[in-house]
């Protein structure tokens, strides 16, 4: 068990900062606090902040009582970098551990992590996301596999992660004017800074993703369609360019996609049914190569075939998201939070 310092405790340097965001996690921040404080012995004191971003459920009354020093922030545009920013700042520890409100966080992590963090160019650690329930739902079956990727050195990681506090004041940590994707932005910022982002091959947490509903679904992938637009253009004429790729490929994929969509549609309102046949047949091949490639991701072919047909159907409203930034930039307009539970 770690030695958990409480709030107003002075005199004692904690070796590493725990900074959890939430808002409205309910008893999912009561269960990632628990884990938090479960964690094994790190060799030095830990201590424990919790941001809210004004929760109406009691979450900041919840942290307390498990001993965290609680933060309150209320912006006019909320943000999860915003809250990231507000507790490091506040933190005083070397090395700071990101966590969102809806994690678990596995028990051996942070004392495996940190000896990696003897390398003075490892400046990030991340390990493994994985779902809690990937049974609840086909959306948490699918996308659990979104979370794995291949260990080694890394462009970007996730929310979760720990990281040198001397790195992040360098670059000023996240930027709190994205709404999404300010993980990839950070770690681009470290990188040009000579910076390792390391993913290890260890489990790190447990993610609630909680989607239930198609709508759920569409937001989220609304939300990553807005953050690779609004990333891309912010970078699009520097030397060290992100997601330039992946926005113009998305838009090329989901035309596509859409493009055979309608294809099909007239086809069935003529009555010539072997284009939706073969937009049909289209479709399935596409889903078929996806999930053939990403067979070291999962062991099961029904998984791996639902997640290559994810694969694709997430374009369509990818490219929604792009487009709406397009529109709210050309509006003069700033989107604000996208949740999708």
């Amino acid at each position: 068990m770690i030695e958990l310092l409480t709030p107003d405790a002075v005199g004692v340097e904690p070796l590493l900062s725990v900074v959890v965001i939430g808002r409205n996690e309910g008893e999912r921040l009561t269960r990632c606090l628990e884990s938090v404080r479960a964690m094994a012995d790190i060799g030095g004191p830990v201590e424990l902040i919790y941001v809210d971003s004004a929760s109406s459920d009691g979450s900041p009354e919840r942290a307390a009582a498990l001993g965290a020093r609680v933060i309150t922030v209320r912006p006019e545009r909320p943000s999860a970098a915003l809250g990231r920013n507000a507790g490091w700042r506040a933190a005083r520890a070397p090395f700071i551990l990101f966590l969102d409100g809806d994690t678990i966080l596995h028990p051996r992590f942070v004392a495996d992590a940190l000896p990696e963090l003897a390398r003075p160019e490892v400046v990030v650690v991340w390990g493994h996301r994985r779902e809690i329930h990937p049974e609840a739902s086909l959306y948490n079956r699918v996308l659990d596999l979104d979370w794995i990727y291949p260990p080694g050195p890394s462009e970007f990681c996730g929310g979760d992660a720990i990281m040198r506090r001397v790195a992040l004041a360098a670059v000023d940590g996240f930027d709190a004017t994205l709404i999404a994707g300010e993980e990839p932005d950070l770690c681009r910022r470290l990188r040009a800074q000579g910076g390792m982002i390391l993913h290890v091959d260890r489990p790190m947490t447990g993610h609630d993703l909680a989607m239930t509903q198609w709508r759920q679904y569409w937001r989220r992938a609304v939300r990553a369609g807005h953050a690779y637009a609004e990333v891309a253009a912010r970078f699009r004429h520097t030397d060290t360019p992100l997601w330039d790729r992946e926005v113009r490929r998305n838009r090329i994929h989901a035309g596509v996609l859409l493009l055979s969509l309608l294809i099909g549609v007239l086809g069935l309102l003529r009555g010539l049914w072997l284009l939706p046949v073969l937009v049909m047949g289209l479709w399935l091949v596409l889903a078929l190569r996806t999930a053939g490639k990403v067979g070291w991701k999962s062991r099961d072919p029904l998984t791996r075939f639902l997640y290559g047909l994810h694969s694709h159907v997430q374009q369509i409203p990818i490219l929604v998201g792009q487009l709406g930034y397009v529109w709210d930039r050309w509006r003069g307009r700033r989107r604000g939070l996208i949740e999708y539970k």
